[in-house]
Order: structure tokens, then sequence, then C-alpha cells
């Protein structure tokens, strides 16, 4: 979350990033709240200061009716607080990080400019098949069975489809692991309200997020929740900083509102494998982390011999907690374009500078060579998301014939070179 200091000190800024970043908060609602919280904080401290005061002598009857009437307005105005909170912790919620200086603006969220492009997109001599056709020709897919047992959008892999998913999976832990990310094996569910604190958003029709009945935990839908939320009410040793760290889970989203998204096959389902990287560091060094982790992507996405482009989100595409997101956008081609014809690019990572605003929801600080406090800055990145990865090789080394070959990169991992 935003500093409400900040907010106070810089009413039009936030409210300009607001309207670029398309995100509905009153602001002045917010800051007459927060107007409200401190005049009551103050009434609360002056009422328990004069009890106290009392409390050192002996009080006469008269005296002790009164501290009685002092005590039940601190109460009453406690609870008007605590309501004051309630009303406030939501819209501070959902006011945006502040956005990267270098940002688009834009009100249109496919305004993304295109900062690099990676590799020579390819020519078929065939007309190239979708990789669900694919999949499912070669008997490695099973989207009916999944569906019997747990719905749409969820699938079987089968074969060597499914080993080719862990040698994905593999490849990229190996690269991210030689550039000093500790690996972590986290767990598959958070508390509902670190994932909040973190800027996401558990509750509501709009919701991503699975939410478990009768608890107050929900389903992650990336490891940047639980890698984010690991140093939780935290002081960290600023001599240590950065911290790096990588972990593969399982990742479950309910996709909602992504109806007009393509979503084809394995390209947006309910649940996925995942490998992210997070980043804990001091503020001056962030933008300098950004772009290691953007580079450790494209390492991966280069050794697999994928054309791909690198996008930087304007600012009515950017989520709540990042200041500035860099995309990798796959080149499918078979995905169909705008022009209805074949070929188009698609998100297959995203990397993240969210600057203090996880940090501060989380009060995650670290200390200076002098002994001060400050928060630190955080930055995620996808490693490889297991299902487009395949979506993207199925595509690219798609053969004539219906096979697929298998990039050079992955062959240690498995027993085959072909997918047949």
């Amino acid at each position: 979350m935003l500093d409400i200091k900040f907010i106070r000190e810089h009413r039009e800024e936030v409210k300009q990033n607001c309207q670029n970043r398309q995100a509905e908060v009153d602001i002045d609602k917010l800051l007459e709240l927060d107007d409200s919280r401190r005049a009551l904080i103050g009434e609360i401290q002056t009422l328990r200061g004069e009890r106290n005061k009392k409390s050192h002598t002996k009080p006469s009857d008269e005296e002790i009716a009164k501290m009685k009437e002092v005590g039940n307005q601190i109460q009453i105005k406690e609870g008007e607080l605590k309501a004051v909170e309630e009303a406030l912790e939501p819209l501070l919620l959902a006011v945006p990080n502040m956005t990267h200086k270098d940002v688009k603006v834009s009100d249109n969220e496919d305004d993304n400019p295109v900062l690099e492009e990676i590799g020579k997109v390819g020519k078929f001599s065939f007309e190239p098949k979708d990789h669900l056709e694919l999949a499912q020709n070669l008997g490695l897919i099973d989207l009916e069975r999944a569906a019997k047992i747990a719905g749409a959008k969820f699938y079987y892999l089968k074969g060597q489809l499914a080993e080719l998913e862990q040698a994905i999976i593999a490849y990229a832990l190996d690269i991210i692991k030689k550039h000093g990310y500790q690996l972590l094996a986290t767990p598959y569910l958070a508390n509902r309200d670190l994932i909040e604190r973190l800027g996401f958003n558990p509750r509501g029709e709009s919701t991503q997020v699975y939410n478990i009945a009768n608890d107050e935990l929900s389903l992650i839908g990336t490891a940047e929740i639980t890698l984010g939320a690991y140093h939780a009410e935290e002081i960290l040793d600023g001599a240590k900083l950065p911290l790096r760290y990588v972990a593969m889970t399982p990742c479950f989203r309910t996709e909602a509102g992504s109806y007009s998204k393509f979503s084809k096959g394995l390209f947006r389902v309910h649940q996925f494998n995942k490998v992210e990287m997070f980043i804990y560091c001091r503020p001056e060094d962030s933008d300098i982390y950004h772009y290691e982790i953007l580079k450790i992507e494209e390492e991966i996405w280069r050794g697999l011999g994928i054309p791909f482009r690198v996008v930087d989100h304007c600012t009515a595409d950017l989520g709540n907690p990042s200041s500035r997101t860099f995309d990798l956008e796959a080149w499918l081609p078979a995905k169909p374009n705008k022009e209805n014809k074949q070929g188009d690019w698609a998100e297959i990572t995203s990397c993240s500078n969210c600057t203090d605003y996880q940090a501060r929801g989380l009060n995650i600080r670290y200390t200076d060579h002098d002994g001060n406090k400050a928060f630190v800055h955080t930055l995620n990145g996808t490693g490889v998301a297991a299902s487009r990865a395949l979506v993207a090789i199925l595509e690219n080394y798609q053969q004539a014939d219906g096979t697929i070959i298998v990039p050079k990169v992955l062959r240690k991992y498995l027993s085959f070179k072909k997918i047949s």
C-alpha cells in the first residue's frame, strides 16, 4: 500500500496516478477518513492521559465518577476509531502504486511499447496447427476427463507431454539457481489478509483467487504471494540484501472476467505449474534488479529458441502493486490475430518492480549501516509458466507430420528428442 502521509502530501499527484491507471478510488473520501482517524486518536490519547494522571493520586468519590465517565468516553471513541479504520483500509488498499517515470500513460491496455524483439519468426511450408490439435492428435492431452473430474479449463497431460513439462521446470530452475536464487518449497495456500496486503484482491466477484470455504485461507495464484509474505513483519539485515528466492508451485486462478481473452487449450487455465522469482532489495537498487529478472527470463526463452518480444506495460495495463512491469510475449504461429489470420504474440512471462508497496503492506523493513530502518523494495518475475511454455514449444517446433522436435536445451532432461 502507499504511505498515507505521501497521499496527504501529494493528493493531486495520487489522484492523477489513479486516473492514469483507471483505478476508481475516492481519494478525497480516503483523506476525510484519515482526518477523522487522526482526530479520534488524539482525543483518545488526551482522555487516556487525563485518566493516567489521576491514577497516581487517591481520588475522591467525585473524581472516581468522573474517571468512570472518561473510561466510557474512551470506549466510545475507540469504537468510532475502529469503524473509521475499517472504512479507511479498503480505500487505502485500492490505491495503486505510484507509476515509474518511464511508463507510458495510456487508457488502452493494449498500448504497450515494444522494447525489443528477439528471434526470427519462422515460416512453415505447411499450415501450422494449434497446440491443442497437435497434442490431441498425439494422444497427449485429455480435456474431457479433466472436465469430468474438475470442470472446464482443467487438463491431464500424458506421456511425453507430461515429461516435457517436468523438463521445462527443471531447465528454468537450473538457470535461475545459477544466478544466486535460493530455492524454496512453499505452501500452496496463504492467509487472505496477507494476500490482500500484498496488493491482490481475494474478495468480491472480480477476484481471481480461489477462497477456501469456512476458512481464512486461499489457494495461491502465484508463488509471488508465498515468497512475498515470507518476511512479513520482519526487519532484515541491510548488509545481506538483496535476498533472492525462487519457487515452483501450482497456481490456481478463477480467470473471472477472462472470457473475452485468448483462452484456447492450455493457454488460460484454472491450474498450472509456474516457476517464480522474487527479490527483496534496497530502494536504490530496485531498478537494477528489475532488469536482472528480465534478463534471466530472456536467457530462459533464448535457450528454448522461441521468438519473443519484450513489452513495457502502459498505465492502463499495470496491476495495483506494480510501479513498472515488463512482459515477454512469445510468437504463437497458430494463434488467431486481430485480422483473424494465423500468428500472433501472447504473454508468457511478467516481471514487476513493486517498490515499497508490498513491503509497506506487510511491514517488511531493513536496517542500514547507521541503524536506520526503511521499507525494502520487492520485485517478482516469472521464470516459466509451464503450460504456456508447452503451447509455445508445440506450435513453434511442430513438423509437417504432426510430430514435435524437442528444443536442444531440454533434451538432457529427457530420453527422447522428438514427441511422436
